[in-house]
């Protein structure tokens, strides 16, 4: 059903699925409008909102306290079942002799801790550095940013980053 008024843009339709009657011009070009404003509007807060949690997050105070508690568990794992040597290597801790169902993959970097059973290369080493940074810039989001970066090496943003020949991974 239509009633048509002065203009065009008066023009409204009942809608067949509410029932109500709707104006197709003139409130669905005030409505664009709003929309548009609130996206600009919602776009400056976000980006505003988005760098607030950066600051404290990444390369912060906080993501420093994160690194030294995942040190913390990283040793903890590490002397309870390392019973190979445990010794500081290219400013790493490195916890050898591990049983193999204790990390992932050649080995498992936590912290400051590199976990492993005998991958010691000065490359795999080299690589783990670089996960040490980024436990440093990220804390404990790291471990989350990590698995929604996925398991997959070849395309893991982080462990491209620590270099995949470095790591073994090629």
């Amino acid at each position: 059903m239509s009633i048509t008024g002065r203009k065009s843009e008066l023009t409204s339709t009942r809608s067949p699925m509410s029932g109500r009657s709707e104006s197709n011009g003139f409130r669905a070009r005030s409505q664009r409008t709003a929309r548009a404003s609130l996206t600009q509007g919602a776009r400056a807060s976000l980006s505003a909102f988005a760098a607030l949690p950066r600051q404290f997050l990444v390369d912060s105070a906080l993501s420093y306290l994160g690194y030294r508690y995942a040190t913390a568990v990283g040793f903890a794992w590490g002397f309870f079942w390392s019973v190979g040597r445990v010794e500081r290597r290219h400013g790493l801790w490195v916890f050898s002799g591990m049983p193999r169902r204790t990390f992932g993959r050649g080995g498992s970097f936590v912290g400051g801790c590199y976990l492993t059973n005998d991958t010691l290369s000065d490359d795999v080493l080299e690589h783990e550095a670089v996960h040490q940074r980024q436990w440093r810039r990220y804390g404990m989001l790291f471990p989350v940013l990590y698995f929604v970066a996925g398991r997959d090496p070849l395309r893991n943003r982080f462990e491209i980053e620590a270099g995949l020949e470095k790591g073994g991974y090629r």
